[in-house]
This record gives C-alpha cells, sequence and structure tokens, in this order.
C-alpha cells in the first residue's frame, strides 16, 4: 500500500474514532483532535478551561507531536502540572497542505504509540 493512502486510511481511522467518542458522532477537525491531545499530555481531562487555556493545550500538542521531528525538547513540568517544551529547530516553511499533511502524519504515529490504533 502507498505511504499517502496509509496514512490516509489510519487518519480516517483517528477521525473516526475521536468522533465517535468524543462528539456523538460529529466528525472532529484538526483542530479539535490537537486539542484533544493537548489535553492527553496535561492529563487532566475533566477540567473546563477558557479560550486562552485552549491556545496553550494546543501548543502543547503541537510541541509533543512535533518532538519526535526534532522541533521541540520536553523541558519540565511547572508548579501546575503544566508541560514546558523548548524549541531545538524552526519549523521549515510549509504551504498549508504540507502543514495539515505534516500534522496527520505526527498525530497517527502519537496515537499508533499509545496503541489507540493499529
Amino acid at each position: 500500500m502507498a505511504r499517502d493512502e496509509e496514512l490516509k486510511q489510519r487518519w480516517q481511522q483517528v477521525v473516526d474514532k475521536l468522533s465517535a467518542q468524543f462528539a456523538d458522532g460529529e466528525v472532529l477537525d484538526l483542530d479539535a483532535i490537537i486539542y484533544l491531545i493537548g489535553v492527553q499530555e496535561l492529563g487532566k481531562p475533566h477540567n473546563k478551561y477558557k479560550k486562552d487555556h485552549k491556545i496553550d493545550l494546543m501548543h502543547i500538542a503541537i510541541c509533543r507531536l512535533l518532538e519526535p521531528y526534532g522541533y521541540y525538547e520536553f523541558e519540565f513540568f511547572d508548579d501546575d502540572g503544566w508541560p514546558h517544551y523548548k524549541v531545538l529547530d524552526q519549523l521549515p516553511n510549509l504551504k498549508a497542505g504540507e502543514q495539515s499533511v505534516l500534522m496527520k502524519e505526527a498525530i497517527v504515529t502519537y496515537f499508533l504509540e499509545k496503541a489507540y490504533i493499529s
């Protein structure tokens, strides 16, 4: 199977499974999935988050997702339990479609590592 086709199938598996689990069947978009990963990484799924914290949660997720690619490195947890990352390398200038593919690939890899999908 071609790499692109495999990514497409696994991405759909992630979307279907998360949408069923968290969105009452509505289809979650890329940003919503990134947000859920941020909540997972923070480890406080039952908290209510204000808009500023939602942006911070998405940042946590992006750092975690791109860590294996060498762009970020985990540094520490602060006193409130929030993870902090340092930038190791600047992200390359990517077109919107390329950014989307990179994030989808990183998300699929994340959920494969967590054994959420196979």
